[in-house]
């Protein structure tokens, strides 16, 4: 996870204790984890997207059609 070892992460835990402490640190944890699903949720939104049946028909698109038609002939 990010690179992080054993030894960082307990490093970093002391430290939020001792900023925090020990009455504060489950609520913070608490919202990075809802903030956290957040962001993979959004993610994964992002994924299921599909450009080309969302747009629908763009505007013009028809005229170009017939212009093409005419051209080719």
């Amino acid at each position: 996870m990010f690179g992080l070892g054993t030894q960082e992460l307990l490093v970093i835990l002391v430290i939020a204790l001792f900023l925090f402490g020990g009455k504060k640190l489950p609520e913070i944890g608490a919202g990075l984890g809802r903030g956290l699903r957040s962001f993979k949720k959004g993610l994964q939104e992002i994924d299921e997207v599909d450009p080309r049946k969302d747009l629908g028909e763009v505007p013009g698109v028809s005229e170009l059609k017939d212009l093409q038609k005419i051209v080719r002939k």
